[in-house]
């Protein structure tokens, strides 16, 4: 009887709906060109702003980040304003990141650079997006159940 019981306890703490959860993934905000690890300019700093109001309503548990102040200024607005501690992961491993959020058990939101992010998105399973230029900054693509969405953050 304690083996049933002990079974369908852990059934129960399963996640309710299989596959795996929504991974949200951007690009680090507005930089100036050049530099090797800058600050996001003030419209950078905006567009994070603005990508905290954009999470408003949506479930978010997790979000990864590379080395780099651009990427935790970027995310900085919105893990304060859901009390979530930002996790690093190495810009050179995406694949790690990638394995991370695939296997957390609620949605994730992943920030990387013009060079990673396509990369991150195919790797999810989405459709792989266009290369990015440095001028391409506001995008956050959506990747669940196979299919990626992609809306824009403005300041």
């Amino acid at each position: 009887m304690r083996a049933i019981l002990l079974a369908l306890a852990c059934s129960l703490a399963l996640p309710a709906v299989a596959g795996e959860p929504t991974t949200y993934v951007v690009r680090h905000f507005d930089t100036p060109r050049g530099e090797k690890d800058p600050d996001l300019l003030p419209q950078g700093a905006a567009r994070a702003q603005a990508l905290a109001q954009w999470f408003r309503g949506k479930r978010l548990c997790a979000i990864l980040v590379t080395q780099y102040q651009r990427t935790r200024q970027t995310a900085a607005p919105t893990a304060a304003g859901r009390s979530i501690a930002i996790q690093s992961y190495d810009a050179a491993d995406t694949a790690g990141a990638v394995a991370r959020a695939k296997a957390s058990a609620c949605p994730v939101l992943i920030v990387g650079h013009s060079n990673t992010v396509p990369d991150i998105v195919e790797q999810l399973g989405g459709a792989r997006p266009d290369d990015l230029s440095h001028a391409d900054f506001g995008d956050v693509w959506t990747v669940a159940d196979g299919k990626t969405d992609r809306a824009i953050v403005a300041p």
